[in-house]
């Protein structure tokens, strides 16, 4: 995916994690826009899905990081969206697997489902991760 600007965000359980992996992104080399949340006060994580999806559609962002308690509700919210492929992803092999096979343009992730370390991981391996495109390309472009 080379050097991009990304989005990250997430909802109350997620400012630890969203912290250092911001700093990753950042040591990576990205440029990271940081939509959020950044305390333990209870928000709404679809808010936080839409606010991604909107950096992705207006070109403020190229690809996004959402986090929640599971990553499940924020990733449902997240792919709404039309432009959006939102992937939950526990492992880096699912991450590596959803760049190659779906072009997938946000990482979601659970804070209370995913050690720090892998999340680290999947971080990594998402952002690269090329789409391999061929045979695949034809089932993303029937998805948007």
């Amino acid at each position: 995916m080379g050097i991009q600007t990304i989005a990250i965000a997430g909802d109350h359980a997620s400012p630890e994690l969203k912290a250092v992996l911001a700093e990753q992104l950042r040591a990576a080399g990205h440029t990271v826009l940081d939509l959020g949340t950044n305390g333990p006060e209870s928000v709404d994580y679809p808010s936080f899905a839409d606010a991604v999806a909107a950096a992705l559609a207006d070109g403020r962002a190229n690809a996004g990081v959402l986090i929640c308690g599971t990553g499940i509700g924020i990733s449902i919210a997240a792919n709404r969206h039309r432009h959006v492929r939102a992937a939950l992803c526990h492992t880096p092999t699912e991450a590596r697997l959803t760049r190659l096979h779906n072009d997938a343009n946000v990482l979601c992730l659970g804070a209370r489902t995913i050690g720090v370390e892998v999340a680290k991981d999947c971080v990594a391996t998402f952002f690269t991760t090329e789409f391999e495109g061929g045979r695949h390309a034809r089932r993303v472009a029937m998805l948007g």
